[in-house]
């Protein structure tokens, strides 16, 4: 048998690993949601359930990766008991990986294409109106938004094409070194503008008058969502990261360096935006289209604003494609363990498949345009994004905890055997019963209340069956955490 590659480097694994979990939520939602959601108040729930969700499930991801050597598609089948169901998750796992990349590829190359443009000048002294038609234009060009997705995809699949340690390694941790300078560089440029310490107060300093005009529940909930979908849970896409771990360190003390240096990226992002927002009088809850219209208005006003947005760019540009890197690594590890093809091969057919897969949700946009799938005004890429986010991550996440705290899976003393090897941070012992009943209570919470949050504005008819559909899928995880399947 092949041996497993492995990280050249501890600082190589916590940089790739936090690659994978800084993304486009990290710098494109947070900054939004927390303006949307009434500043510091939200940031220190946020960090809260980040701390009581996000660690347990990242430290029993990178636990079924280190003790199986496999990825997502075989690592189930290696640790689970006879008779167990758990080994069916692969297969959602495996098909939330593609899907995530038949969308998220299609952003990283916005995020490329703004680089492009910003750096050139193209928006430079464009009024309000002509920099949301600048967006509304790129939308509407299937050929520039397929060739900036298949830029983003053929670079990144590149980088893994040279293999763990000279590709992904190597490249991931002079990105995200980049991204960290980067990051600092414009936070402090952002700080310094006239009238922005407004919006530093806004941000840093906790005001329960904004939390109670948005509504306590709105942002408790809101603030959990984002906890959860931060770290790129529930799709094995830590799980191939652990697998590659050696033995010399705990997996509770790596996952807090990953935590940290996520939740720094997170707050930086909006140190950047949202006292630039306040100094230029715009709204921070602009929503998504923060980056790619209302930032640009901002960058138009400052001087030296083109630099200043093509660094910006550069650096959301970085945050997307570490992502992009990490989970087409996951990828390729499918066809790697399931059918022992080399990693040039898995690159080639993938490379095709990816952009193949990337189409629809490009086509959305324009000639597709009037396929609304989840009611008017939503399009292919929302119904991608609703497929992983609020079903395949959440739902994912709570078969890893099951499978480690359950008896009919992995177990609780085989799990923190696992995570407690090596030096370092231990993973508590006394926490079973919260692992096993309070988080995936919690997660179905956030699951239901997400399905309604979606629906119910759209009227019952959109929102019965789709409730119904989310009852459902809560019944496969039950099946693949409780069924059992007759021994052979």
């Amino acid at each position: 048998m092949k041996e497993r590659e492995k990280f050249g480097s501890r600082l190589g694994f916590i940089l790739v690993s936090a690659g994978c979990a800084i993304g486009i939520g990290n710098v494109w939602k947070f900054p939004y949601m927390t303006g949307k959601n009434g500043g510091a108040a939200f940031i220190l729930i946020y960090l809260a359930f980040l701390i009581v969700l996000g660690l347990p499930i990242l430290v029993c991801e990178f636990a079924v990766g280190r003790a199986s050597r496999q990825s997502t598609a075989k690592a189930f089948h290696t640790l689970e008991p006879e008779g167990s169901n758990f080994h069916n998750y692969s297969y959602m796992g495996m098909i939330g990986n593609y899907m995530l990349m038949m969308f998220y590829t299609m952003v990283a190359g916005w995020m490329m294409y703004y680089c492009y443009a910003m750096a050139a000048g193209r928006l430079e002294g464009a009024s309000s109106d002509q920099v949301r038609d600048f967006f509304g234009s790129l939308q509407t060009s299937p050929g520039t938004m397929t060739f900036w997705m298949a830029a983003a995809v053929l670079l990144s699949f590149g980088i893994c094409s040279m293999g763990l340690q000279k590709g992904v390694e190597r490249i991931t941790k002079v990105m995200m070194i980049c991204l960290l300078v980067l990051i600092i560089i414009l936070a402090v440029h952002s700080v310094r503008l006239d009238g922005a310490m407004e919006g530093v107060k806004f941000y840093l300093i906790p005001n329960l008058d904004n939390m109670k005009e948005v509504g306590i529940g709105n942002v408790t909930f809101g603030a959990m969502s984002q906890a959860f979908f931060t770290l790129s849970l529930g799709i094995g896409a830590m799980t191939i990261f652990g697998s590659y771990l050696g033995k010399e360190r705990t997996l509770a003390g790596e996952s807090v360096h990953i935590l940290i240096l996520d939740t720094f990226v997170a707050l930086m992002a909006g140190l950047i935006i949202i006292p630039a927002c306040f100094s230029f009088g715009v709204e921070p809850d602009a929503g998504p289209g923060l980056v790619f219209i209302t930032l640009p208005n901002v960058f138009n006003q400052m001087t030296g604003g083109r630099i200043w947005g093509a660094l910006f760019f550069l650096f959301m540009s970085f945050a997307a494609l570490s992502t992009v890197i990490a989970v087409f690594e996951n990828i390729l590890s499918f066809a790697m363990d399931l059918w022992g093809w080399s990693r040039k091969k898995a690159v080639t057919v993938n490379i095709v498949l990816v952009v193949l897969l990337s189409m629809p949700a490009v086509l959305g946009f324009n000639i597709w345009s009037g396929f609304q799938p989840l009611g008017p005004g939503s399009n292919i890429m929302d119904l991608e994004d609703f497929i992983v986010s609020n079903n395949i991550l959440p739902l994912g996440s709570v078969v890893f905890v099951l499978f480690c705290a359950a008896k009919n899976g992995w177990g609780w003393d085989s799990f923190l055997k696992e995570a407690n090897t090596g030096s370092g941070m231990k993973f508590p012992k006394g926490i079973r019963i919260y692992m096993f009943a309070v988080i995936p209570a919690v997660v179905a919470v956030i699951y239901l209340k997400g399905y309604y949050d979606m629906f119910s504005p759209k009227g019952m008819k959109y929102l019965i069956p789709w409730m119904f559909v989310g009852v459902l899928m809560l019944a496969l995880v039950g099946w693949i955490s409780f069924g059992k399947r007759k021994r052979k």
